[in-house]
């Protein structure tokens, strides 16, 4: 198992990525939501001329946001700074969308994306298509070393339904899922390792199988009800109640779209969301509010126990090892960290001092 970071980012911010390397971790993840953060690129190229080992790249972009050949291009950048440790995750833009009003892309243009990118990357010729027009194109001035097309740059897909799990089985270099759940890990599996069968393509054995979560390292006798854990795991319950939210709405308001652990709050938060004082289509603003990054006063009731379980690695040290230990023997094989912006530091740090060690 390893073990990597995921940062809200943030330009001022990059020596957290530093501070990760130095901690131990593998792997730093910057996620890629233009009206949330500050732009991944500037915070990867920062990261990028101030580590040396860790590995650095999005998780995850959107095709929605950013055409191929500037993907292409900017991850190519990057890994002219980071050269052999730079990766592309790629997803459909859950938020990165929605806060631009519109709706994910499609598996599809998921596929498509992947396609033109990685031809790229290997600096070959490409058809691609933009606003009805297709034509070849192809990086110029290789031997400029402008872009580096020569560390290979892997591509990683974050899915969870059956059609991008195919994108992830049959294009990509790994799957990335937000959600730790038996149910979703082993439904997840079972398609990606069908696609790439019907496809014909044997799996990596590197293939990378990541987990997106959070933690929380418990004192003796804490619980998990006490503020501090509340605090370190509230935004990671929020952001999957969020998307749970955006699913039910997208697909006919199905009682069996909700996740067990927000059962019981369910019908709670529907009506928080109903309260909010815009048109049902303008809400997205106020239901993605502190998405990723900080937990709402006004959602805090949501942050139950249950909730808090099923969503972030949770207990004391030994609790956490065995939660990853189940992990391990699922198929996963490396977690990446997302809390709250303003606990982050602390939980690198207890996660890196108190359970890390035990994977070594």
């Amino acid at each position: 198992m390893k073990f990597g970071v995921m940062v809200d980012p943030h330009v001022n911010k990059w020596d957290i990525i530093q501070k990760a390397e130095e901690q131990g971790y593998h792997r730093a993840w910057v996620p890629d939501s233009e009206m949330i953060w500050s732009d991944c690129y500037v915070t990867l190229a920062l990261a990028a001329v101030n580590t040396s080992r860790i590995l650095i790249g999005t998780g995850m972009t959107t095709p929605g946001t950013r055409i191929a050949p500037v993907t292409a291009h900017s991850i190519g950048s990057i890994n002219q700074l980071a050269p052999g440790r730079t990766f592309l995750g790629i997803a459909t833009g859950h938020t990165a969308m929605r806060l631009i009003g519109q709706p994910p892309i499609t598996p599809k243009e998921l596929r498509e994306y992947i396609r033109v990118v990685s031809t790229l990357l290997r600096g070959e010729e490409v058809e691609y298509t933009l606003r009805g027009r297709t034509s070849e194109i192809q990086f110029m001035q290789q031997d400029r070393n402008y872009v580096n097309l020569k560390d290979p740059v892997p591509i990683y897909v974050a899915a969870n339904g059956p059609l991008a799990l195919a994108v992830a089985g049959e294009l990509a270099d790994g799957w990335v899922i937000a959600g730790k759940g038996d149910a979703e890990l082993g439904f997840g599996f079972s398609q990606i390792r069908a696609a790439a069968e019907k496809s014909k393509r044997p799996l990596p054995p590197d293939y990378l199988a990541c987990v997106t979560t959070s933690a929380c390292v418990l004192r003796p006798g804490e619980k998990l009800t006490s503020e501090r854990v509340i605090n370190q795991t509230g935004s990671m319950v929020t952001t999957l109640l969020h998307f749970n939210y955006e699913i039910w709405e997208q697909h006919g308001r199905k009682e069996e779209l909700v996740l067990p652990e927000f059962t019981d709050i369910w019908e709670d938060y529907i009506k928080r969301v109903e309260n909010i004082n815009q048109p049902r289509e303008a809400r997205f603003r106020q239901v993605h509010e502190g998405h990723a990054t900080f937990l709402q006063e006004s959602e805090r009731r949501f942050v139950t126990p249950r909730a808090i379980k099923s969503a972030c690695l949770v207990g004391e040290p030994d609790d956490i090892v065995e939660q990853l230990r189940h992990l391990e023997r699922a198929g996963v094989n490396e977690v990446a960290l997302l809390p709250p912006a303003d606990y982050q530091r602390d939980i690198f740090r207890d996660f890196a001092e108190l359970v890390m060690p035990h994977f070594r």
